[in-house]
């Protein structure tokens, strides 16, 4: 079989989760597979250090460079099967200047891993919502297929009209995670891993955290947000750690508990729950909160405990701190669905046949 020669074109390079996850981790085993990827990331590590260091003005002041290099890009004429896009082209331009502009990339297959759309359509700018509000709609019915990373994504792009529509999870490369060996000596760690973005979800559930910790002895390990966040809590003093990708799964080897707290939201619906699954790569029982793609990856009772409301959250975390073999149990739990179904090597193969055919093959 020839092999396929597809164009990524996606938002980030490897310093971008999202691109890091949902494409670039895939590449070695696409490559094994017949197919050779080309990637085009529209900002580069430098725009990311600007944007979420001290000079977030001076990185929206230079986006339009790296769209004007996009441009060039779209408009190549190399001779390609497919273009892989990461959301859509060219963030907040119109759906027919996009279209315009990605002539040359078609057949496309587009992907996401959140509810980008509503970036849009729940704008708070009536501008925005006006002449963007159905973008993303119009790039998913234009595409061969959508990859969607849960079910609530693939429900919109049914909506949309796409063609075909492919639930693929965000997933992990388990060989990375070590399986913690969960002791009854020393304190309990209940841990977290996020982001400045997603701190405030923790920060729901501080007054728990707090009481949880203080009556049972337990520590509190912070992975990612601002350092910052230490001082929010009371007597409750968190440990906060910085967040890189080589450290990460370390750093959940250091926690007994790992949680995933979210509102009920619109946007928190598009979440594809991809904590949960490292904390599961681990072999952590999980507690999440009863919100999209946390839904279908935690198995209440059996590998963690979905929690609604504050008196849930206590009582299951209360469980998992006082037995060492319910933690131990659930923990090995999530791992066999890792292995099972939530690593890479697994979707892989489901990413590569919808590659292949989308493409021609």
């Amino acid at each position: 079989m020839r092999r396929l020669k597809v164009l990524l074109f996606s938002r980030y390079s490897r310093r971008g989760p999202s691109t890091r996850l949902r494409s670039l981790q895939y590449l070695p085993l696409l490559r094994d597979r017949g197919i050779d990827v080309e990637v085009h990331a529209l900002f580069p590590d430098a725009y990311l250090e600007r944007l979420y260091g001290d000079r977030p003005s001076s990185a929206r002041r230079i986006a339009w460079q790296y769209y004007a290099r996009r441009i060039r890009q779209t408009l190549r004429r190399d001779t390609h099967d497919l273009a892989w896009v990461e959301g859509e082209l060219f963030p907040y331009l119109p759906h027919w200047l996009e279209s315009l502009l990605a002539r040359s990339a078609r057949p496309y297959v587009v992907d996401y891993d959140d509810a980008l759309f509503h970036k849009y359509d729940m704008s708070s700018s009536p501008l925005v919502r006006r002449v963007l509000g159905r973008k993303i709609d119009q790039v998913m019915r234009g595409s061969a297929c959508v990859i969607a990373g849960n079910h609530y994504l693939a429900a919109r792009a049914a909506q949309a009209g796409a063609t075909r529509i492919e639930v693929i999870p965000t997933v992990v490369d388990e060989h990375r995670y070590t399986v913690v060996n969960h002791v009854d000596e020393g304190r309990p760690v209940i841990g977290w891993v996020g982001s400045p973005a997603t701190e405030e979800y923790l920060l729901d559930n501080r007054d728990v955290l707090e009481q949880v910790c203080a009556k049972h002895n337990a520590r509190l390990l912070l992975v990612g947000p601002r350092t910052e966040v230490a001082g929010q809590f009371g007597s409750l003093v968190p440990e906060v750690v910085a967040w890189s990708e080589d450290s990460e799964a370390d750093m959940i080897a250091r926690m007994d508990i790992g949680i995933m707290p979210l509102r009920d939201g619109p946007w928190e619906r598009g979440k594809c729950g991809y904590k949960i699954i490292q904390y599961m790569a681990c072999g952590l029982p999980v507690v999440a909160s009863t919100v999209g793609a946390n839904v279908d990856i935690v198995r209440h009772g059996e590998n963690g405990f979905l929690a609604t409301g504050t008196d849930a959250w206590r009582h299951d975390l209360e469980q998992l701190i006082l037995s060492r073999r319910l933690r131990t149990r659930m923990g090995l739990a999530g791992r066999a669905r890792v292995e099972n179904e939530y690593n890479v090597t697994v979707q892989a193969s489901r990413l590569a046949n919808v590659l292949h055919s989308a493409g021609g093959h």
